[in-house]
């Protein structure tokens, strides 16, 4: 006779409202855990894909996702000059406020340098990549554009031709891709009054033309000596160069430390929040159950019985929640407006937390059963 299932039985309604409660909390968990792996993998999804070897950026800063960055319109010819120097091609991103059918978003915009660089590496559901200089776009799933939609950028009118998927910016908006020297278009056109007020402040009839780009990637030769090409960069005095592992280093340890930190504060107070409803739960249920404890001493029962009721009962409190928990966060984090990332690692981690937790819990429970004597069911 396994005495768990039977006092579950008895209470069955309360218990499933008890796995419903226990899952929400562990909902919240993985949602927190979930939430803090999607900003890191936003953060560095576009340092990972484009993947060069080193970012050539403006001299003493550490752009362009750490801080701004802004570097003369030739220095991708200075640098494929270099010794090792297999392909370079110039990067740069804005932000961009688009109205498309009456609708305003919000997207990051992206400059590739066609024809050294056409979004082959973008992951694409439908459409194809980059095929010609100009006015072709390729815009993230989470914008709402479809296959042949035709959105207005600055003063030109551009065409869908991909949509890709989870390419999100670090700050959550969906990125478009477009070749640099559109996106050096669209980040020159200034308003009809901000160009009045500039010509007013300089006294200039015109305004100059600025350079927009922000790095320039480089790609190695095989066996390329790499501390060579770093030192010469350096001695420019107009010029920084960092390595792809360090420009993620600076993005995700500098711009984005506090709210990584604060995400992991919130994580461990669900966690904290968790580990004592569960205790509460595990203990009120004992107390409830002395007087049969009691009962159960008096007729001969052993310990080891009531110890493995116990246990049993918060173990099935702590997977059934588990269950529950997950299956609420795959049913409602995909419609989250930031990407939520699930991973199998972090919830079988969170499985050993919460059964550790009824574990912790069951020693509770146990400790004051322990206390009842046989003859307390007399009184």
């Amino acid at each position: 006779m396994n005495l768990a299932f039977k006092d579950i039985r008895h209470n069955l309604a309360r218990f499933v409202i008890t796995l419903f409660g226990v899952g929400l909390l562990i909902t919240a968990s993985v949602g927190m855990v979930g939430l803090y792996r999607g900003i890191v993998a936003d953060a560095t999804l576009l340092i990972d894909r484009i993947g060069p070897d080193y970012w050539v950026v403006q001299g003493g800063k550490a752009g362009p996702f750490a801080e701004s960055s802004l570097i003369a319109s030739t220095m991708d010819r200075r640098v494929a000059g270099l010794a090792g120097v297999a392909r370079v091609r110039r990067f740069m991103q804005s932000d961009q406020q688009i109205v498309h059918a009456g609708v305003q978003r919000r997207a990051t915009l992206v400059g590739l340098d066609y024809t050294e660089d056409e979004g082959d590496w973008i992951e694409l559901v439908r459409g194809r990549p980059l095929a010609q200089g100009r006015y072709e776009v390729i815009a993230d799933a989470s914008l709402g554009f479809a296959i042949g939609d035709r959105i207005d950028l600055a003063r030109d009118t551009y065409e869908v031709v991909g949509i890709a998927q989870h390419m999100i910016s670090a700050m959550g908006d969906g990125l478009i891709f477009v070749t640099i020297n559109d996106a050096l278009d669209i980040a020159r056109h200034k308003a009809n009054e901000e160009v009045r007020l500039a010509r007013a402040a300089s006294g200039l009839g015109a305004m100059p033309a600025e350079s927009k780009i922000a790095a320039i990637l480089v790609d190695l030769d095989p066996g390329a000596d790499a501390a060579a090409l770093v030192r010469t960069v350096m001695g420019w005095g107009d010029a920084n160069i960092l390595s792809n592992a360090a420009q993620t280093d600076l993005f995700l340890n500098q711009r984005l430390w506090r709210l990584r930190v604060q995400v992991l504060a919130f994580t461990a107070v669900l966690l904290a929040v968790m580990a004592i409803v569960i205790a509460l739960i595990v203990y009120t249920m004992t107390l409830e159950k002395l007087t049969s404890i009691s009962l159960l001493k008096l007729i001969g029962a052993r310990d080891g019985m009531i110890y493995g009721m116990i246990v049993q009962q918060a173990a099935l409190i702590g997977i059934g929640g588990y269950a529950v928990g997950v299956a609420l966060a795959h049913l409602v984090f995909p419609l989250f407006p930031r990407r939520v990332v699930l991973d199998p690692e972090d919830l079988a981690v969170m499985l050993g937390v919460v059964l550790l937790f009824s574990l912790l819990a069951a020693q509770l429970g146990i400790r004051r059963a322990m206390r009842t004597r046989a003859q307390d069911v007399l009184s």
